[in-house]
């Protein structure tokens, strides 16, 4: 399972990373998209996926029973989820008001645009 994810993961950073080359501001947010999602699936692969019982101590023991999911990664992947989130909404907002501006979304355009 792993091998196949560490092919998911090259082929999203690859694409994403070519989307953020291309000139336009819309295939730059879908770049952006595609390298966040592929850093969640990265953690998750790293921190090896397997199918466990919940991190919770049950009622009357005293440690966690074998095996368990590690709750790291989970958190780790939630906060970077808001992170990229809140990112994502930022370059949107930024890209929009850009467009509205200049009245294109073509990077090359934008150079020349500037006073």
């Amino acid at each position: 399972m792993e091998t196949i994810l560490a092919f998911v993961i090259g082929a999203l950073y690859a694409a994403g990373i070519y989307m953020m080359l291309r000139r336009s501001l819309v295939k730059l947010l879908i770049g952006l998209g595609l390298l966040s999602h592929a850093a969640n699936l990265l953690i998750f692969t790293v921190a090896k996926l397997v199918r466990a019982n919940s991190p919770v101590i049950a009622a009357g023991e005293q440690t966690l029973s074998t095996p368990h999911a590690d709750p790291l990664p989970q958190a780790l992947i939630l906060t970077a989820i808001v992170i990229s989130f809140g990112v994502t909404a930022f370059a949107l907002a930024l890209a929009y008001r850009a467009y509205k501006s200049v009245g294109t979304d073509d990077l090359n355009e934008m150079k020349g645009t500037d006073v």
